[in-house]
């Protein structure tokens, strides 16, 4: 069975940032909340569930769970999003329009995903 080649563009892009949080780690870690603790773990942890999904979209098999992993991950990181609106030093110097615009963004993104479940 062949997928569409958006399908795949979307799960390279989950693999590739997943492998950004084991290249950039210190990136993700300054917008990690303060209140969640391990950062560091949690940064590794998000960055193996990305891989892991983004390949897991490539299969029939798993195709489905990774989907939804998709839309969990990214309303998980919604909590990430929320947090960088909280102040400056949150908001790791990006500028206040680009985080705004990252909320609906993520919705889009988890529409995008749920677009390939079978109806």
């Amino acid at each position: 069975m062949s997928y569409p080649w958006h399908l795949y563009l979307m799960a390279s892009l989950y693999i590739l940032a997943g492998m950004m949080h084991f290249i950039k780690p210190k990136m993700y870690l300054r917008i990690m909340p303060r209140y969640l603790p391990h950062p560091k773990i949690l940064v590794s942890l998000s960055g193996i569930a990305e891989i892991l999904i983004g390949i897991g979209m490539c299969f029939p098999v798993t195709q489905p769970l990774a989907i939804y992993g998709v839309i969990a991950m990214l309303s998980v990181f919604l909590l990430v999003h929320f947090y960088m609106l909280t102040g400056k030093k949150a908001s790791a110097g990006f500028p206040k329009w680009i985080l705004v615009l990252r909320i609906p963004l993520q919705f889009a993104l988890m529409y995008w995903a749920y677009s390939y479940l079978s109806p």
